[in-house]
């Protein structure tokens, strides 16, 4: 069987936004006050700007690690364990009720396409006290597929 060759694709900004678009495993790292780094798993989307949305509440490490220091990296995988997958760094805040009501629905339908009850999914989400993580993409790698290095192809 021929062996899978590791590859980093170089794109720009349109690019990388329809790349992000679909994908939603996203691991979120943040910076503690100690300086180490937090990471956590989310879901992630891409709002109408093409900024990174996420989910939270506000009293979550996320978020507090982002109000002291907004300066975050994501690893944006494929549901594939060895598809494609990139890291980008950005400038995150976070947005809450009663600003990130709007954002919370562009976020669900960024993953999920329509609500069949968007009162009911407003309402949820002020019930539960929901915050947005929104992050404004700064830079980026390439777009990485796993594999062997170039010179042990077949």
């Amino acid at each position: 069987m021929p062996r899978s060759i590791a590859r980093n694709t170089r794109v720009d900004r349109d690019a990388l936004v329809e790349f992000l678009r679909p994908r939603h495993r996203v691991v979120l790292t943040t910076t503690r006050s100690d300086g180490r780094p937090q990471s956590s798993p989310v879901a992630g989307g891409v709002d109408a700007e093409g900024r990174l949305v996420i989910s939270t509440y506000p009293e979550r490490a996320k978020a507090r690690n982002i109000r002291r220091d907004p300066r975050v990296s994501v690893c944006v995988l494929s549901d594939d364990w060895d598809g494609p997958w990139v890291q980008v760094d950005g400038t995150a805040e976070v947005l809450d009720l009663p600003e990130a009501l709007e954002p919370l629905v562009e976020y669900f339908r960024s993953i999920s396409g329509e609500h069949p009850n968007w009162d009911e999914y407003r309402q949820a989400m002020a019930t539960q006290g929901k915050s947005l993580i929104r992050v404004t993409i700064d830079r980026w790698g390439p777009i990485a597929t796993g594999g062997f290095p170039a010179r042990l192809a077949d």
